[in-house]
């Protein structure tokens, strides 16, 4: 019989089987304690509580003290099994894999009705059960949900002020009568924030009823979720708002004098909702597509004051599941063996993986793209500004996240300047980069803190995992061959706070990671930076602790590639801000190609200074101006929809097509692709027009 410690020693063993991704086993190999904290702040870890606990990160006034200086680091390690934290995975399956295989994967994740996607499978399990799963001959890998985020959104300076609803900026004028306004085509928003059903763009004209068919609030509870409605058995969570529920609330509500939010409740509602804004570009009564029924899932994503976020997944499986709710919705709103045509926006993002279409999530779009009738657009990003542009502006601090070179031979090193900020703020975050080089090449890394301790070098095949360094924090670092996404190496540093009382941030200042070439035949490479959003949490003597974004030093940040991961996908519309101010693209507009240059963004589209829907403010101030690549998306979502309501049969990929074939290039430009503005600023008529051109071929005489 085995004992308690020879079971951990096993499983921690078993975590270290190469078809568990680097995060994964660094996630493992932590108690139930330290997981419970990560819960906090880890988009893929849900902890549901059993039993009253308050992390460093809940307590109003929490300990931190800094452990002595001459403290010599030292490996973590758990003192018991993960039972009770639960994970959210994508699973890359062999081509074909036989019954048992699969009948293995349900009795090893308690899952009955697998969710699939070509060759992904999507599970939310117990943690300690990845090496058994990694076991299975048909499983090629084993990923994490990449940790989704709102790319940063500018408010215009008028903005509380706003009572005139927009004109100019979004109509689409002189089109062909053809589109109707998107009349028989679903209009899919993925986005945060609650969406303001009741707002005046959504509502009929008399006012008593809304527009909105379907939000499946993923964080709610107020009603039953969605596969109690006869929707798909993954979809067991959240609550689910149909369109009666939110007619009889409207009706109701003015019955009594309450708002109808207070009688149909989302778990979000946030004033200037994110979600109200961008449903309100696409589709509105004002807006782009106006005509069509609209849908949205509503991610668990907002940070509310006092919200245990430990027991909530929010991370880029969530996002698999909204695509495919929102697919089955509109096969349920059209007729039998006519779905209604869906164009579906995600103004959200994220930074991980390769940036080159590879990522499990997006495969997963990409694989549900190849039916005709849908298509998906995605915010470029908000990364774009690489340099301050008037002083104090801070707005560079949201770029910088991407750095390439070249290791030219072997024993020549290139070296990376990586800043986790100080100056007052201590980063209670856990900070993230990954570099990317190819298969034929060996680079070894040292990491260097800012007190001038190295750690490494770590050579390829090698990792480090949570080693307490010198202030009580920790780091880990992964050199991997041959990733099993697209055969690629990866080195991933993480710098991650000490997770336990006493809770001690990341030491702030200049980190350095220096890549050696141990064996070179191409040696380039790519590194991206994965952080959260700023998250404020309290002061102490005069400090802000907070979640605060990393970045490269000037001299290593490189000004292209910070495409939004998500937008990387072949069949993926990609879009930028255009600012009509300036005549370009907008400055904190991410830019491409991808990592492999596929080009990426496509097109741009109005994204600065777009009036919309103010969500949740009731009768007052009900429009407001914001800028951002979310902004612009959803603008072309709305012309995706006008195409595909004059012709129904369109793939993405024709759609891709035709964007390109008509974008107009911007003022002293060409038609080449560019890096911040693709091929150019979309003419929403001409797209029309040749949709509507390729439906029925001309016969010569």
């Amino acid at each position: 019989m085995t004992s308690s410690d020879d079971n951990v020693q096993s499983y921690k063993e078993r975590l270290k089987n190469r078809k568990i991704d680097p995060r994964l086993r660094l996630l493992g190999n932590c108690d139930e304690e330290v997981c419970s904290v990560r819960a906090e702040t880890d988009a893929a870890l849900a902890f549901p509580l059993t039993f009253d606990f308050k992390s460093p990160l809940a307590l109003a006034a929490p300990t931190f003290e800094k452990l002595a200086r001459d403290k010599k680091p030292s490996k973590g390690h758990m003192e018991s099994l993960v039972h009770d934290v639960r994970v959210s995975v994508f699973l890359r399956l062999a081509t074909a894999l036989d019954s048992g295989s699969l009948e293995e994967i349900r009795r090893i994740s308690g899952i009955k009705d697998l969710p699939q996607r070509g060759e992904i499978l999507t599970l939310e399990l117990p943690l300690d059960r990845l090496p058994d799963l990694a076991d299975l001959a048909g499983v090629v890998s084993i990923e994490v949900g990449d940790r989704v985020r709102v790319p940063p959104v500018l408010e215009g300076a008028e903005s509380v002020a706003i009572r005139k609803p927009p004109s100019g900026l979004r109509r689409v004028q002189q089109l062909s009568k053809l589109h109707a306004y998107g009349e028989g085509v679903l209009i899919g928003i993925i986005d945060v924030g609650g969406l303001d059903f009741a707002h005046e763009d959504f509502l009929s004209e008399d006012g008593l009823e809304t527009r909105i068919e379907r939000i499946w609030d993923m964080g709610g509870d107020f009603r039953d979720n969605p596969a109690k409605s006869g929707m798909r058995s993954e979809f067991n969570y959240g609550s689910e708002f149909r369109r009666e529920h939110l007619n009889a609330a409207i009706t109701s509500a003015k019955k009594i004098g309450v708002s109808p939010h207070d009688i149909e409740v989302q778990g979000h509602r946030v004033k200037g909702s994110h979600a109200t804004h961008v449903a309100s570009i696409a589709a509105g009564n004002r807006g782009v597509c106006r005509n069509a029924k609209i849908a949205a899932v509503m991610l668990d994503l907002e940070d509310d004051i006092g919200k245990d976020r430990r027991k909530s997944f929010y991370d880029s499986v969530r996002i698999a599941h909204a695509v495919d709710y929102l697919f089955q919705l509109a096969d349920e709103l059209g007729s039998p063996g006519a779905p209604l045509p869906v164009s579906i926006n995600i103004s959200l993002g994220t930074n991980a993986h390769a940036h080159d279409g590879s990522s499990a999530a997006s495969r997963w779009i990409d694989n549900a793209l190849v039916e005709p009738g849908r298509v998906v657009c995605v915010a470029a990003g908000n990364s774009g500004q690489e340099a301050p542009t008037y002083s104090g502006d801070l707005g560079y601090l949201m770029g910088r996240i991407h750095s390439s070179g070249q290791v030219r031979a072997r024993g020549l090193t290139q070296a990376l300047g990586w800043v986790v900020v100080g100056d007052g703020i201590a980063d209670m975050s856990e900070n993230e980069m990954e570099i990317w080089y190819e298969p034929q090449d060996r680079l070894s890394v040292v990491l260097e803190a800012p007190n001038g301790q190295k750690f490494g070098p770590v050579q390829p095949g090698e990792f480090i995992e949570n080693l307490q360094i010198s202030n009580g924090s920790m780091i880990s670092i992964y050199n991997e061959l041959y990733r099993p996404a697209n055969g690629c190496n990866t080195i991933s540093i993480y710098l991650t706070p000490f997770k336990k009382s006493p809770y001690v941030g990341v030491p702030s200042g200049e980190w350095r990671v220096v890549l050696r070439g141990e064996d070179i035949r191409d040696g380039c490479f790519h590194a991206w930076i994965d952080r959260d959003d700023p998250r404020p949490h309290f002061r102490k003597a005069g400090d802000l602790y907070a979640d605060y974004p990393s970045h490269f030093i000037a001299q290593s940040n490189v000004d292209s590639h910070s495409i939004n991961s998500l937008g990387c996908g072949e069949r993926i519309i990609a879009v930028g801000n255009y600012d009509h101010r300036a005549r370009m693209a907008n400055i904190s507009s991410s830019q491409g190609p991808t990592r492999i240059n596929r080009p990426k963004p496509e097109i741009l589209a109005p994204g600065t200074e777009i009036v919309a829907a103010n969500g949740f403010t009731g009768r007052t101030n009900e429009w407001i101006a914001k800028t951002g690549t979310s902004m612009a998306s959803p603008y072309v979502c709305g012309v995706c929809g006008l195409m595909l309501g004059v012709n129904p049969q369109l793939t993405a990929a024709q759609m891709i097509g035709i964007i390109r074939r008509t974008a107009q290039p911007l003022e002293n430009g060409d038609y080449s692709w560019q890096d911040d503005s693709g091929f150019g600023m979309i003419n929403a008529a001409d797209c029309i027009d040749e949709a509507e051109r390729i439906r029925q071929p001309t016969e010569l005489a």
